[in-house]
């Protein structure tokens, strides 16, 4: 036979004023909070888009065609066809109407105040170069933003440095056009236009590759505008990827930031196309490899041949030229640095003619293999006497 327990009366369902207090301050609280939340996300996205606004008024007949966010979807056919992912989003191909295809990136992960958005559209919305993706058109609605660009069928220009499975292989002189293509590219930004535009994020996955391998620059999130006039110019964080940025957006006593911060970006990206290879490799067979730019430039002072395979007398000298010329890049004193107008002339000139430039003497701070972009407070950033 079952039997229950009845529990005694006023045991242990019964709260004392004190603990009905407690809980009602609890509840309130957490009601509090979570109201306070609501604001603060309403009012972050509202000043989003008074940012985007205010841009796109000002800009009046200079931007690209504005697209809704249903011309997108219908472009994308649901976004059915996905070409990638960062850290801004995702990237899909899509058709026009016209039947000419576009790589579509929509930005649900980027910066709160669309500050990507508004350098993307304010810098490749306004020129038009050979090597610098086209900007089509873009879409603002609501929190929907995307952008569409040329679509570029043969990827980004890491797969081909980095040697990957089913890969296809480029050639010596492919490398050496494409190099020369990128520095025409950067030249155009900071010398080109009517405005002076520093990439500050020049990296292998940034250089897009047309039908042709015609390299493009892409990804003008880290962009930046400035007078052609300004030597040096001002920035309130370090911007770039790890690996690619120049010692002055580390150190604050280095030399002020400029174009040059590009150079060094591009000569990194350089050295990489000569060797194929990462510049830092924590896996390397020997620790003097660990570093290539270091290395290359002790076996080029020793006149040891680097081991290039099966490559032409003409090939070889152009790898020897891009290894040059990337050294002089990387130099640490931005002064020591050519232009990207200078970085021309030396590519395209005779190998024979270049003079060796000082060993790099700044091997980057621990640099992980895979790229991380930052955006670091230059407040926080440290002398390099006190390292």
């Amino acid at each position: 036979m079952a039997s229950f327990i009845q529990p005694k009366a006023g045991s242990n369902f019964q709260f004392s004023h004190t603990e009905l207090g407690l809980a009602g301050r609890a509840f309130f609280g957490m009601l509090f909070m979570f109201v306070f939340l609501i604001y603060k996300f309403r009012r972050r996205h509202l000043s989003m888009f008074d940012n985007i606004e205010d841009f796109l008024r000002s800009q009046n007949n200079l931007m690209p065609i504005m697209y809704s966010y249903s011309d997108i979807k219908k472009m994308t056919k649901g976004f059915r066809d996905k070409l990638g992912e960062g850290g801004y989003g995702c990237v899909y191909k899509g058709m026009l109407r016209s039947g000419h295809p576009v790589a579509i990136k929509i930005l649900d992960k980027s910066k709160a105040n669309g500050q990507d958005f508004i350098n993307e559209v304010a810098t490749i919305g306004r020129i038009h170069h050979i090597n610098v993706v086209r900007l089509i058109g873009f879409c603002v609605e609501r929190s929907k933003r995307a952008l569409v660009y040329e679509f570029m069928p043969n990827g980004s220009l890491e797969k081909y440095i980095f040697s990957q499975e089913g890969n296809v292989h480029l050639s010596c002189t492919q490398m050496y056009e494409i190099s020369l293509g990128v520095a025409r590219g950067i030249e155009y930004l900071h010398r080109g236009c009517d405005i002076q535009i520093l990439h500050f994020d020049i990296k292998p996955h940034n250089i897009l590759l047309d039908e042709n391998f015609t390299p493009k620059l892409s990804d003008f999130g880290l962009a930046k505008l400035y007078p052609t006039n300004d030597s040096i110019v001002s920035l309130t964080a370090a911007r770039g990827t790890m690996g690619y940025m120049a010692p002055e957006l580390f150190y604050k006593n280095i030399g002020g930031i400029s174009y040059k911060a590009d150079v060094y970006s591009f000569g990194m990206l350089l050295m990489e196309m000569a060797g194929r290879r990462r510049n830092l490799n924590v896996f390397a067979d020997h620790t003097s490899q660990i570093y290539f730019p270091s290395w290359v430039y002790d076996q080029s002072r020793e006149g040891t041949e680097i081991e290039m395979g099966q490559i032409t007398e003409e090939e070889r000298a152009m790898v020897k030229k891009m290894i040059i010329v990337a050294l002089w890049c990387i130099q640490m004193n931005p002064s020591d640095r050519p232009s990207m107008n200078k970085v021309v002339e030396m590519l395209e000139g005779n190998v024979e003619l270049l003079q060796m430039p000082p060993k790099p003497s700044l091997c980057p701070q621990a640099m992980p293999v895979e790229d991380h972009e930052m955006d670091m407070d230059l407040a926080e950033l440290p002398m390099l006497s006190s390292l």
